[in-house]
């Protein structure tokens, strides 16, 4: 497998970034493409699409793209099937993207509790109206979707989301292998990825899911016969993957172990990145300080030195810090392994009576539009 087709879009190798508030902004997004050599696809963090019909100040700033960026893609949450449609249109008729995906796979409970994220697949006639009213109005940009199995494992969604998607003129599906009970805990079921792919073999299946390594994409389309895989928390603090990804799939092998010098070069271009596009190194530095823990995973660093990371503030001192550690460590054993949020949740916190009838479509509220990422 080469390529991945979304309309007339052609990401090859198959392979795209996932949408995660706060991490893949311009900056973040501009480090992973740089790595892959432009190959792949890079989708932006999540919009909800009432703050973008309004045009709100942060939220038009977060669908700024690089002059590099094509195809241009963006993520959009919503609840409301008119808003949807409303914010569709505006994209593109006003030219800001070429590509919109869909996110029905937000597990965080001030978003579920409203009837929003991936508890909103359960009621199958309000997910029609919103994916034809999306792709009605987005007139010949490709519109794809993302979602999760369902809301436990009593409650499966994701092969009736995946018909209606498909009906509805959906261009491709990403299933992330867990359902919203599991949050991020425990496994992924990547046999859920193939039953989907076989119920609905006429449009693209992505896999979502513990792919922590380049050898686990291969892995995960070997196994599931997927047509691409999407990658999320397994590239934080650790850009660089995009390119190991690119190698997998044209076979080179060729796969990255930065020594820490070579990690702490492209912190401080992150950092540096995210001041530009703030337009304040202090607060660029800043937001940076999240990464912190993920880039210097496995690395001996010391906990008063990560504590000194993680709380500065220019980039000189940034790079100050960074200079006082071992630059010749060479990339540590397991680095490659599980990061970022591992968290799981006894149960689903929803709409009074949301389990009662899937196609009872009231109790929805616009509250669930939050700027909440997840998925």
């Amino acid at each position: 497998m080469t390529s991945l087709q979304i309309g007339p879009h052609t990401a090859s190798p198959p392979v795209v970034l996932a949408p995660m508030a706060g991490i893949t902004n311009a900056p973040f997004r501009t480090l992973c493409r740089e790595f892959s050599g432009g190959k792949g696809l890079f989708v932006s963090e999540m919009i909800t699409t009432r703050a973008l019909v309004e045009r709100n100040e942060k939220t038009m700033q977060l669908i700024h793209f690089d002059a590099s960026e094509k195809p241009r893609s963006i993520q959009l949450y919503g609840v409301d099937p008119d808003t949807v449609g409303k914010a569709a249109r505006m994209i593109a008729e006003e030219d800001l993207a070429d590509h919109i995906d869909l996110n029905f796979g937000c597990p965080v409970p001030k978003v579920t509790r409203k009837g929003g994220g991936s508890a909103l697949p359960y009621k199958r006639p309000l997910l029609r109206a919103i994916l034809r009213d999306a792709v009605k109005n987005a007139g010949n940009l490709p519109v794809t979707m993302k979602m999760r199995k369902g809301i436990d494992d009593g409650h499966l969604t994701y092969l009736d989301a995946g018909r209606i998607a498909a009906e509805e003129g959906i261009t491709a599906i990403a299933l992330h292998g867990r359902t919203a009970a599991q949050h991020y805990s425990g496994t992924a079921d990547w046999d859920a990825i193939a039953r989907l792919k076989e119920h609905v073999p006429e449009i693209p299946v992505l896999g979502n899911g513990d792919i922590w390594c380049a050898d686990d994409a291969l892995r995960m389309v070997r196994e599931t016969g997927c047509d691409g895989v999407v990658v999320g928390r397994g590239c934080l603090g650790r850009p660089w993957l995009f390119g190991d990804l690119v190698a997998a799939f044209e076979g080179t092998g060729k796969y990255t172990e930065p020594t820490f010098g070579e990690v702490a070069a492209v912190m401080v271009r992150h950092a540096a990145l995210l001041g530009e596009w703030i337009g304040d190194e202090k607060r660029g530095v800043i937001d940076f300080r999240k990464h912190v823990a993920w880039y210097t995973k496995g690395f001996a660093v010391g906990s008063e030195m990560r504590r000194g990371l993680a709380v500065s503030s220019s980039l000189a001192e940034l790079e100050d810090l960074l200079g006082k550690i071992d630059a010749d460590q060479p990339w540590p054993a397991g680095a490659d392994g599980p990061r970022g949020r591992t968290s799981g949740r006894d149960r689903v916190v929803l709409p009074d009576g949301w389990l009662d009838d899937p196609n009872d479509c009231t109790g929805v509220d616009a509250d669930a539009e939050l700027d909440t990422s997840g998925g």
